[in-house]
C-alpha cells in the first residue's frame, strides 16, 4: 500500500495537462445503495466509498447486495484504498467484503473510521486495513492522490465532500449532503471553502448526490425535528416510549435523548448497532447522554413505564431487527402493551415500504400508538433537495458534470437542474453502474465498461447469481414437482423397476392433486420406457426426457410452471456420448 503524507500545497488546476484521469462507477448509479466509484490517476486506483444495498422484496432469501468486485480483483495491485465519505452502510458496509480480496487504506473522519472499523472487525479482516483519519479542510497525499476534505451536513455526523487535485484538474465529489443552516452540532456544509476551490482552482468535473433531485424546495433542518420530538414526548407522560431510528443518526439520537431527559425519562438503547454506535459516539464526545440517564436493556424491569425511553433499531422494517421482533411478539426484552407509544423517526428507503408497513400493522394490532413521518414531523431528510442542489451548482460552476447516487430518474432530473444552473447539456454525462468516463485535455468522454452485476450475499455465502434468485422466485410462486425414477441396467438390458414417484410442494393438493400425480407418473413411465428401449442409458439423457415430459404435463393440466426436479436412480453417469 502506498504511504500517505500531509500536504499544504495548492496547485492551480485551471489549465489541466498530463495523463488521463478515469472515473469508474461500480455501484449507486441507478439504485439507492451499494455506492462505489473509482478514480484512476497515474495507473493507481482510489475508491470513493464501498457500500452495500439491502435487498428488495423479490430478492428471496438475500441478506445483502454488494458491488461487483471483478474489476477491482483483476486490478488489485493498483488499488490503494478507499475514501469513506461518511459512515452509512450504503457507503462503508462492503469494505469488509473487499478486504477479503486485498489490503486497503481507509480514509475518513474519525467517526466514519470508527463506524467502518466496527464492521470490519466483525468480519475478521481488521489486520488487512490501515486507517487514515482526516479532519475538516485537511489536505493529504496518498500515492498519486492529492485529496482535500470539506465538511458537509448529513444525517450522520462528520461527512465530507472530497476534492481530488489531479493532473486533469479538480474532481469534486459532494458525498451525501444537505444545506442545513442550523445543524445540531453547528458543523455547516463548507460552502465558503468549496467556493474558494471553485474560484481559485476551478472544478473540471463535479460528481454530486442526486437522491432528492426530484423533491422541490429545501430540506428541513435537523434541529426542527428536535422540537417536534420534544412536544410528542411531553404530551405522552405516563406511557412507555419507544423511538426507532438509524443507529448511525447520532444527531437524532441526541435529540431523542434530550427530549426524554427533559421529561425525567431514562434512555435505554436496544439493538446491537445502536448499542455500539451510542458507545462510540459518547467516547468521541459526539453524543451527550449523562451516565445517570442511560441504562442497559437488561435493566428495563427496574424502570417505571413513565420514566422509560427506548431508542431502538428497526426503523426500516428489517425482519430480524429489534422493532420487527416487537411487532411479532418475538423480542426477548420487550413485549408491546396497550398504550405504548412508538415513534418511527425515519422515512422508508425505497424498496423498504412493504416491510415498514408490515411492522407498523403488527405494532398497531398489539395496541400501540404508532407515530411516523406521514402523521408527524419526526424525520428530516439528509439529502439536498432541488433548491439546495441549485445553490451548490451556482457555487461550484463545474466545467463537466456527472450526477451520482440515486435512481436513474433522480440522476436525469439532476442533469436538468445542472442545465438550468448554466452547465451546457453537452458537458453533462448521465452514467449507470459499470460505465466510466475519461477526463483529459480535450474534456470528458465516455470510457470502457466494467462488470457491475449485483453480488448477492445469503448468510455466509456470497456471489449468488441471478439464476439462484430465479429458482427461489419459482419456488415461492409455483412450488416444485420432483419425480423419482428407479431403473436397473444389466449389460444391454435396462428396466424401469417401479412406477415413478411424484413428490410436490406448493403445486396441488387434495384428491385432485392425487389424481394429477398418478396421471403424471403414468406419462413419465411411458416416456422413460420408450427412451430405455431406444438405448438411452445416461443420467443426463433420462433427466432431460423426464423434465420435458413432466413439465409439459404440469403446464397443460394446471397452467402452472413449478420447478421440475427429476431424480434418476441407477442410470450411467457421464455425458450423452458415453
Amino acid at each position: 500500500m502506498a504511504n500517505s503524507t500531509k500536504s499544504d500545497k495548492k496547485p492551480s488546476n485551471k489549465s489541466a495537462s498530463g495523463s488521463d484521469v478515469r472515473v469508474v462507477f461500480l455501484g449507486g448509479l441507478g439504485e439507492i445503495g451499494r455506492n462505489c466509484a473509482a478514480i484512476e490517476v497515474d495507473n493507481q486506483i482510489m475508491l470513493i466509498d464501498c457500500g452495500l444495498m439491502f435487498p428488495d422484496d423479490d430478492m428471496a432469501g438475500v441478506d445483502l447486495v454488494l458491488p461487483d468486485f471483478t474489476w477491482l480483483r483483476e486490478n488489485a495491485d493498483r488499488v490503494i484504498g478507499v475514501v469513506a465519505t461518511h459512515g452509512h452502510e450504503d457507503h462503508i458496509g462492503a469494505i469488509g467484503f473487499l478486504l477479503d480480496e486485498m489490503e486497503l487504506q481507509i480514509i475518513g473522519s474519525p467517526l466514519t473510521i470508527g463506524l467502518a472499523r466496527n464492521r470490519i472487525e466483525e468480519r475478521g479482516v481488521l489486520k488487512k486495513a490501515k486507517f487514515i483519519e482526516v479532519s475538516d479542510n485537511e489536505r493529504i497525499q496518498v500515492g498519486p492522490f492529492d485529496m482535500e476534505f470539506f465538511p458537509v451536513t448529513h444525517s450522520v455526523p462528520h461527512g465530507f465532500a472530497t476534492a481530488f487535485h489531479t493532473p486533469q484538474g479538480v474532481i469534486l465529489h459532494s458525498g451525501d449532503f444537505k444545506l442545513d443552516m442550523t445543524p445540531v452540532d453547528q458543523r455547516l456544509t463548507d460552502l465558503a471553502g468549496i467556493g474558494h476551490l471553485a474560484k481559485d482552482d476551478g472544478v473540471r468535473l463535479f460528481l454530486c448526490d442526486s437522491t432528492n433531485a426530484v423533491s422541490p424546495g429545501f430540506s428541513d433542518s435537523e434541529t426542527s425535528i428536535g422540537s417536534s420530538l420534544a412536544d410528542i414526548v411531553q404530551a405522552r407522560k405516563g406511557r412507555r416510549l419507544i423511538v426507532a431510528c438509524f443507529a448511525s443518526h447520532i444527531h437524532r439520537v441526541q435529540q431523542v435523548a434530550d427530549a426524554a431527559i427533559a421529561n425525567d425519562r431514562i434512555v435505554v438503547t436496544l439493538g446491537r448497532s445502536m448499542n455500539k454506535n451510542v458507545q462510540l459516539a459518547r467516547q468521541m464526545g459526539l453524543l451527550n447522554i449523562p451516565d445517570t440517564h442511560l441504562r442497559k436493556i437488561e435493566d428495563i424491569d427496574d424502570i417505571a413505564d413513565e420514566n422509560l425511553c427506548i431508542i431502538s433499531t428497526g426503523s426500516q422494517g428489517e425482519p430480524m431487527s429489534a422493532l420487527a421482533r416487537m411487532a411479532t411478539g418475538d423480542n426477548k426484552w420487550l413485549t408491546i402493551q396497550d398504550g405504548d407509544c412508538i415513534i418511527l423517526s425515519s422515512h422508508p428507503i425505497p424498496g423498504n415500504e412493504t416491510g415498514v408497513t408490515r411492522v407498523i400493522d403488527g405494532l398497531l394490532r398489539k395496541g400501540a400508538e404508532v407515530i411516523d413521518s406521514t402523521t408527524h414531523r419526526v424525520h428530516a431528510t439528509g439529502h439536498a433537495k432541488a433548491e439546495e442542489l441549485k445553490v451548490l451548482h451556482s457555487i461550484v460552476q463545474p466545467e463537466w458534470f456527472v450526477p451520482v447516487h440515486g435512481e436513474y430518474r433522480h440522476m436525469t432530473e439532476h442533469a436538468r437542474i445542472a442545465t438550468r444552473m448554466g452547465t451546457s447539456p453537452d458537458r453533462i454525462i448521465v452514467c449507470q453502474d459499470g460505465q466510466s468516463v475519461v477526463l483529459n485535455e480535450d474534456g470528458l468522454k465516455r470510457g470502457g465498461d466494467v462488470p457491475a452485476e449485483y453480488i448477492y450475499v445469503d448468510g455466509t455465502v456470497g456471489d449468488l447469481d441471478e439464476s439462484v434468485l430465479a429458482e427461489r422466485r419459482t419456488l415461492g410462486t409455483d412450488g416444485f414437482v420432483s419425480c423419482v425414477i428407479p431403473i436397473r441396467i444389466e449389460g444391454p438390458n435396462a428396466t424401469l423397476l417401479d412406477l415413478p414417484e411424484i413428490i410436490s410442494r406448493g403445486w396441488v393438493h387434495g384428491t385432485e392433486g392425487d389424481q394429477l400425480r398418478k396421471d403424471a407418473a403414468h406419462q413419465i413411465r411411458d416416456a422413460v420406457e420408450s427412451a430405455l428401449s431406444d438405448g438411452k442409458r445416461t443420467r443426463q439423457e433420462l433427466e432431460r426426457i423426464v423434465r420435458r415430459t413432466l413439465g409439459r404435463f404440469v403446464n397443460n393440466r394446471t397452467r402452472l410452471r413449478p420447478m421440475i426436479v427429476p431424480v434418476v436412480l441407477g442410470a450411467h453417469e457421464g455425458n450423452e456420448d458415453a
